[in-house]
């Protein structure tokens, strides 16, 4: 006889079949949506700066701000779609709604480097003489780069969560199904990490030759139409999904805890928990226990005999918010730690152009480079995942090898490194120029690239397990998408310290700043990397305080069961009283 699993349905409504829905035969449509989406996503990602500089005429700053800004808006924009699928409508349903939206971004984009009435006309840039995108088209060329992540966020932060619900629940066989599907709920996020890389991969060498041998137009297009071809695939998956049905949004419950904290500011705390509220009214995926940490939210819980919803908070709903408090310190120093990056991605590429490029007689696109730690991050979470966990696991008798944070540890560690490199090869670069020596090899940054390969294996998929993790059973699509935030607010700002940068750093009769100027050689990008390492090694001990001072929910060195072991019947439950 079938088994069923708790919360989740089939695309019908009917609850699921272990035996039929869910598992390794669904999640393989999934990766495929990831890797297709990136196939686009990533070059396009990687490689606009060149577009913003080199079709738009954006000078060096303005074309790394937007770049950073249009990274920063796919990670944001993951919220919406957390939010909508958590609060209104299943996670695939999401998926559809939103890749036409993706699709449409592209196709704005792909008509605009189409039509030369919609960009402005080419020139020489060493001739000083380009005039930068602006009115009418500098707005629709902001459309498209704010349509596309308006479609991408919620693609990414819906396609993870939903190939964590395929190992909800229990199996049919083995001696322990609830473990069973934690150790493939453990290797989706590695295998989801894999496949990002693998849509990227296939890209950097696919989609940037288009770009930049066949036009931008064209690329833009075959963006979309992968776009398309990912929506058709997870689409043909339907029957083998289990679907988590929507029970209202985390971040409304959150919220009604504070409110009623802030009313009951005055109550006199029980001694005993049974005057506090733990109430299940179908709704409820998880009930915790109550913390000692953040008393001041406990009133919230207390029964004063306010019934209104704002007044009357269960248990489980301020430890829900507790831990959103307790995450808080990690997630800044993250955000903090993060910030670099995307400016060292966005940089690279236009070091990559002033630098010789040839390979065998081919010339490479910096963009393309990329493929480089790509093909390292690949290689090395395989190996991660089917060598180095078990070896770990036995050696240190953490579930994972490591626990979350001191994974994410490592790759700030490495990102200190990669900016330290970055502004010494960029400092030889610098030296070269004018005088009797040929031109730098691009291949000097493979080394740099190396070390970001490394800090995406770690910081990357370290970050994304801690908070699934961390996150209770009813804020899982919050939770990856408080991850896909930290890489959204740290874009921004970047972006924003590009301008501040520029604006402290620049001299009087009419000296620009350090990243001012038409290109690189007039710039002083080597100055910006050390300032960046030195912002990031100030971060990297921050994140060491708070991952030190860090609890986790459920302690690293035992192996954790499934969270759902844990989940009760609440459908049949009316009021369970929390023991004390």
């Amino acid at each position: 006889m079938a088994l069923q699993v708790q919360g989740l349905v089939d695309w019908r409504g009917r609850p699921v079949d272990p035996r039929r829905h869910g598992g390794l035969k669904a999640v393989m449509f999934i990766y495929v949506l990831i890797v297709m989406t990136n196939m686009g996503n990533i070059p396009t990602m990687l490689n606009i700066v060149s577009y913003l500089h080199g079709t738009m005429h954006m000078g060096i700053a303005d074309a790394s701000t937007t770049a950073a800004n249009f990274y920063g808006a796919i990670c944001v924009f993951s919220f919406l779609g957390a939010f909508i699928s958590d609060s209104y409508i299943k996670r695939f349903y999401t998926i559809l709604i939103f890749a036409p939206i993706e699709i449409l971004g592209y196709m704005l984009l792909a008509c605009q480097a189409h039509f030369p009435s919609l960009h402005p006309p080419p020139c020489d840039a060493a001739a000083g003489q380009c005039a930068a995108v602006s009115g009418r088209n500098l707005s629709l060329l902001r459309l498209g780069l704010y349509v596309i992540p308006l479609g991408e966020g919620a693609l990414r932060v819906c396609g993870a969560a939903l190939g964590g619900d395929q190992f909800d629940g229990c199996e049919v066989g083995g001696d322990d199904p609830a473990a069973a599907e934690a150790r493939g709920k453990a290797s989706f996020f590695n295998w989801f990490a894999f496949c990002i890389s693998l849509g990227g991969l296939v890209g950097l060498v696919l989609v940037v030759w288009v770009q930049n041998n066949e036009g931008w137009d064209l690329g833009f297009a075959l963006a979309a139409l992968m776009a398309l071809v990912a929506m058709a695939v997870v689409l043909a998956g339907l029957p083998f999904y289990r679907h988590r049905v929507p029970t209202g949004s985390p971040l409304t419950r959150i919220l009604q805890v504070f409110v009623a904290a802030f009313r009951k500011r005055n109550v006199t705390m029980p001694e005993s928990l049974v005057e506090m509220h733990e109430c299940s009214d179908g709704s409820t995926i998880e009930l915790l226990d109550k913390t000692p940490d953040f008393k001041f939210l406990d009133k919230a819980a207390v029964d004063d005999g306010d019934r209104r919803r704002w007044s009357a908070c269960t248990v489980t709903q301020v430890e829900e918010a507790k831990i959103i408090l307790r995450m808080l310190p990690v997630f800044l120093t993250s955000v903090l730690g993060y910030v670099p990056i995307p400016l060292l991605l966005t940089f690279t590429v236009q070091q990559g152009g002033a630098m010789d490029t040839r390979l065998a007689g081919t010339s490479v696109p910096p963009a393309s480079l990329f493929v480089v730690p790509i093909v390292f991050q690949m290689l090395i979470l395989v190996a991660y995942d089917r060598a180095a966990v078990p070896w770990l696991r036995r050696a240190t008798g953490y579930a994972a090898g490591v626990t979350h944070l001191q994974r994410v540890g490592l790759g700030f560690a490495s990102s200190v490194a990669a900016l330290a490199l970055a502004a010494a090869v960029e400092s030889r670069r610098r030296r070269c120029l004018g005088v009797a020596a040929p031109v730098m090899s691009v291949f000097w940054l493979t080394p740099q690239f190396f070390l970001l390969g490394v800090m995406d294996v770690t910081s990357f998929v370290g970050l994304l397990e801690f908070f699934y993790s961390e996150a209770s059973a009813g804020m899982k699509s919050i939770g990856g998408a408080v991850f896909f935030c930290i890489l959204g607010v740290a874009s921004w700002l970047g972006g924003a310290l590009i301008q501040a940068v520029n604006r402290a750093t620049a001299g009087g009769a009419g000296h620009g700043g350090w990243l001012d100027g038409a290109d690189l050689d007039a710039s002083h990008l080597d100055r910006f990397y050390w300032l960046l390492a030195v912002f990031e090694l100030v971060a990297f001990f921050l994140y060491l305080y708070s991952a030190w001072r860090y609890t986790y929910r459920h302690h690293p060195r035992v192996q954790p069961s499934m969270e759902d072991a844990k989940v009760s019947a609440t459908a049949t439950t009316t009021t369970k009283k929390a023991e004390v």
